[in-house]
């Protein structure tokens, strides 16, 4: 049996070296582009961070605008002001989660 496996493997490896050769002719790939390290204003948050005595504050902004402040407290959990509406209104809540909850049905098993 190991016999057989050995002879079938020497086969396999036969008939990778037996593929087309590599032409001649091939050029190689352009160099990839150059990266910018320099960040992206308009693409990232602007994050202004605040220490107190009790809490720290930190301020998100988007495009000069506030949308979302987290408190942290010194001594407790932290809690975010969020702009839902973009009124300028912030509403409390406790942590990021919407308690949005998508349903998981299994309809079929492969």
């Amino acid at each position: 049996m190991r016999f057989l496996s050995f002879l079938l493997l020497g086969c396999f490896s036969v008939t990778a070296y037996a593929q087309k050769p590599v032409p001649d002719n091939l050029e190689p790939l352009p160099p990839p582009p150059a990266f910018d390290a320099a960040p992206d204003a308009a693409g990232e948050p602007e994050v202004t961070i605040t220490k107190q005595a009790e809490q720290t504050v930190e301020e998100y902004r988007a495009n000069g605008r506030l949308y979302m402040i987290k408190i942290t407290p010194k001594h407790g959990v932290p809690y975010y002001l969020v702009d839902d509406r973009g009124d300028g209104k912030f509403t409390r809540q406790e942590s990021l989660d919407s308690g949005l909850r998508v349903p998981r049905w299994i309809i079929h098993k492969f």
